[in-house]
């Protein structure tokens, strides 16, 4: 039997790019045009039982490379029913309607102790740090929103979007569990009462805001697979509408996550505590085209020229991206990066470490990246939480140098040791770097 291919590192869960095995949209045309004769049969290795379902949508694009399609096939983690040859039929029992990647199916489509529920410490504890992160749980900033207003004395986190325990927890700061912010209680402030109805709409559990380029999907899917500023599918399944809404770009997961992904949540505006109204940015190009800089950061902020060039994960691991598997009150409690980690101080180097052990998940996670080149042997950057910086590396001469996980452009590391930089090794909140090394908006 063949065996089963190393399990995707985060949360790219199987088959999410949400695309694929959808249902007959009134925009699509008659779906009977699609089925040939014979069937397209497929008979994945996984399950060893036929399917019909690329009779239909044959030309969709493998969702990745560590998902072939001659493995896992389609019904192993979409579902339905694989030898239909009727859209209704088909499609009946569908994990998630288009997207088995949504949080309350995705366990039954995509967990499993060799998939996306593994052991944390092999990091394949993806579904689980999921749901638990601050991502999904918006807790942060329901706790400021419910003390700004008197309902709560402290920032520590009560309420969720959705109610969601730990059965273990790992760290000082990690909660056991977090009730459902709704329904809202009637005894909750005016102010709170509008947060929850017009604000709840950037946890990886909500629907996307239907506006050009804030348009994602949900679940995993929201970050794993990359849609375009208007949410249309550009691929090559004959069934899908090129102009219609609410689809991924094409049927593909990656790792390898472009800063306009997550802009869909970050950065497009903001939601004012005055009114409790979400205020659209007035300066982004109309089209989603642009400089980055003006696209990504705030017009009155300062950054450096790294946060410029780089893309978000290419700094922000996965630990911070999608939490330690804790429920948490904020972002702090799970943020392990600073300037140092990668630039060093006046008198020390940045943390590294080996990577010696073929199982060793800098070196998964590596490889599920287009660009990686990582092998064994070489040294890593690692944060003061030790998680690994694959993409940040220790050359033998011993100078550092970072690898886009986007683009694979390689960038020198300049180190604070040796130079003219006076830094307090002590502060590293960005004030004190952008202090210096803030460059101008383009």
């Amino acid at each position: 039997m063949t065996a089963s291919p190393r399990p995707m590192m985060l949360a790219a869960l199987v088959l999410t790019g949400g695309v694929a095995l959808v249902g007959v949209r009134q925009a699509a045309p008659p779906y009977g045009q699609f089925v040939s004769s014979p069937p397209v049969v497929l008979i994945p290795s996984l399950s060893g039982e036929p399917e019909y379902c690329l009779t239909c949508h044959e030309g969709i694009e493998e969702i990745s490379s560590a998902h072939p399609t001659e493995v896992f096939g389609c019904v192993r983690c979409h579902g339905g029913q694989p030898l239909a040859l009727d859209a209704e039929t088909a499609h009946a029992g569908l994990l998630g309607g288009r997207n088995p990647s949504t949080f309350d199916v995705v366990e039954a489509g995509c967990g499993g102790s060799e998939c996306h529920s593994g052991p944390a410490e092999d990091g394949l504890d993806h579904i689980h740090r999921s749901r638990v992160s601050l991502q999904s749980t918006y807790a942060g900033a329901i706790a400021a929103v419910r003390q700004a207003f008197g309902s709560q004395s402290d920032r520590k986190a009560h309420f969720a979007a959705a109610s969601v325990t730990d059965p273990e927890v790992t760290t000082p700061t990690g909660l056991p569990s977090l009730d459902a912010l709704l329904p809202i209680a009637a005894s909750e402030p005016a102010q709170v009462q509008a947060f929850v109805t017009r604000c709840l709409t950037c946890h990886l559990g909500s629907e996307a805001l239907d506006r050009p380029g804030y348009r994602r999907l949900d679940g995993c899917a929201a970050c794993h697979t990359v849609t375009n500023w208007d949410g249309t599918y550009t691929g090559n399944d004959p069934t899908l509408a090129r102009t219609e809404s609410g689809h991924a770009a094409t049927h593909r997961l990656t790792t390898s996550i472009p800063f306009t992904q997550c802009n869909t949540c970050h950065n497009r505006g903001n939601y004012s505590l005055v009114d409790m109204t979400f205020h659209q940015r007035m300066d982004l190009p109309p089209d989603g085209t642009g400089a980055r800089s003006v696209a990504y950061y705030q017009p009155i902020a300062q950054f450096t020229a790294c946060e410029r060039e780089l893309d978000c994960i290419d700094c922000h691991p996965s630990s911070e991206v999608m939490g330690d598997g804790d429920l948490h009150s904020a972002m702090s409690e799970v943020r392990t990066l600073e300037c140092r980690t990668c630039h060093g101080t006046p008198t020390e180097s940045p943390a590294t470490r080996s990577v010696t052990d073929s199982a060793d998940p800098a070196l998964r996670q590596a490889q599920l990246n287009p660009f990686s080149t990582l092998t064994l042997g070489e040294t890593v950057v690692v944060t003061d939480g030790g998680s690994a910086l694959w993409n940040v590396r220790q050359r033998p001469d011993g100078s550092y140098q970072l690898m886009s996980k986007v683009t694979g452009t390689v960038f020198a590391i300049p180190q604070v040791a040796g130079s003219s930089c006076e830094q307090d090794p002590q502060d590293q909140t960005s004030s004190a770097c952008h202090e210096c090394h803030s460059v101008q908006e383009p």
